[in-house]
């Protein structure tokens, strides 16, 4: 999972690593971002390797 600001720029990687199939909560140190608009972006890929299988981007507000 990455977190990306207005203009694209890649400014956090949260999550790169092989998960089982689960729910899960993950902690983001947003300290030295300012307030504004960013976009978190999901990609699964299969266990096996390949192709992403799932890609999800929303839209999240930064306020301090």
């Amino acid at each position: 999972m990455k977190v990306y600001d207005f203009l694209g720029n890649e400014v956090a990687n949260l999550i790169n690593e092989e998960k089982p199939v689960g729910s899960y909560a993950v902690d983001f140190d947003a300290s030295k971002l300012s307030s504004g608009i960013y976009f978190y972006r999901l990609q699964v890929y299969p266990a096996e390797g390949g192709v992403v299988k799932f890609v999800e981007t929303r839209k999240m507000i930064l306020t301090k």
